[in-house]
C-alpha cells in the first residue's frame, strides 16, 4: 500500500481500481487537528501517484464528513508565528493538491462538512451530499478571514452573490439547498451517500481514463487562474490567526456564546 504512515485516513481498495477513503476519527465527528490537517494535505500526491488506483472516493466515519477545526489546534495557533506559517503552507498544498491530481476525487459528504472537510468535500470533482447534512466555511464567526479554498471556488460554484452572503455570514447550508444553488452536484438521502458516490467512482474507473483526467485538467484551468485570489485569502486567513479576534472566536464556540469580537467593540 503507498498509503502507509496515515493515522486519521483508513483506506480501502475496491474493484476497478477505486480507493475508499475515510476520515476515521468520529468520537471527535473527525474535526481537523495538526495530524489530519497534514494528511488531507499530503494524501492527493499519494493518489495520483498510485499506478493502481484510478479515482479515489472521500467520506467520514460515523455521522459527520469532517466538523471543521479543533480549538485546540485554532488555540495553539492563535499568535504562534511558524505555527502559522507552517499552516499557509500546508492550507496551499491542500488546495492544489486536490487541484492538480489528475485521478478524479468524489466526496460522499455523509454529514456536516466545515473548515478543512469542506475544502476537500467541495474541490472534489463530484460530490454527492446527503439532503440534510451541512456544510459551511464558519471563518468570520471564528474571528479569521475566508481563507482556505472559499474565495477561489465558491463564486465559480453558486456565484458570487451567494458566495458573498454566505461567506460574509458564516451561514450553513444544507444539502438539498447546496444542490439547488449548486455547491454540490447531487444531493441524496444520508443512506445513499456512499452507494451512489461508488456508483459514479465505478462509472469513472470503467470510463477512458485519459479523457476523463484531461477534461478534468481543463476544467481545473478555472481554478488555476483563480490562483492568485486563493493566495491572497489564504494570507489574510492567516494574518488573522495572528490577531485577538480569533481567541474570542474560539472561546465563544467552546462556551457555546455569541462571541464580543475586540474589532466590533468601539474605538
Amino acid at each position: 500500500m503507498p498509503y502507509d504512515g496515515y493515522a486519521q485516513l483508513r483506506f480501502e481498495r475496491r474493484d476497478n481500481g477505486v480507493v475508499l477513503i475515510t476520515i476515521d476519527n468520529p468520537e471527535k465527528y473527525n474535526a481537523t487537528d495538526e495530524q489530519l490537517h497534514g494528511e488531507l494535505a499530503r494524501v492527493w500526491r499519494d493518489v495520483a501517484a498510485d499506478e493502481t488506483t484510478r479515482v479515489a472516493v472521500i467520506t467520514g466515519a460515523g455521522r459527520a464528513f469532517s466538523a471543521g477545526g479543533d480549538l485546540d489546534m485554532v488555540q495553539r495557533m492563535a499568535g504562534n508565528h511558524d505555527r502559522v506559517a507552517h499552516m499557509l503552507h500546508e492550507m496551499s498544498d491542500m488546495v492544489y493538491n486536490v487541484i492538480n491530481c489528475d485521478k478524479p476525487i468524489v466526496s460522499a459528504i455523509n454529514g456536516v462538512a466545515v473548515g478543512a472537510g469542506t475544502v476537500v468535500a467541495l474541490l472534489a470533482d463530484i460530490s454527492v451530499c446527503a439532503l440534510d447534512a451541512n456544510i459551511g466555511d464558519g471563518h468570520v464567526r471564528l474571528g479569521v478571514a475566508a481563507g482556505d479554498h472559499a474565495a477561489i471556488l465558491w463564486p465559480l460554484l453558486c456565484g458570487m452573490a451567494k458566495a458573498r452572503y454566505y461567506l460574509l455570514t458564516g451561514e450553513m447550508i444544507t444539502g438539498e439547498e447546496a444542490e439547488r444553488i449548486g455547491m454540490v452536484s447531487k444531493a441524496v438521502p444520508r443512506e445513499q451517500v456512499l452507494p451512489e458516490a461508488l456508483r459514479v467512482a465505478d462509472a469513472l474507473a470503467a470510463g477512458s481514463q485519459l479523457a476523463i483526467r484531461w477534461t478534468k485538467r481543463s476544467l481545473n484551468n478555472w481554478l488555476r487562474m483563480a490562483g492568485p485570489v486563493f493566495d491572497q485569502s489564504a494570507a489574510y486567513e492567516m494574518l488573522t490567526f495572528l490577531g485577538p479576534d480569533v481567541l474570542e472566536g474560539a472561546a465563544a464556540l467552546r462556551e457555546k456564546r455569541p462571541p464580543r469580537f475586540p474589532s466590533a467593540q468601539g474605538v
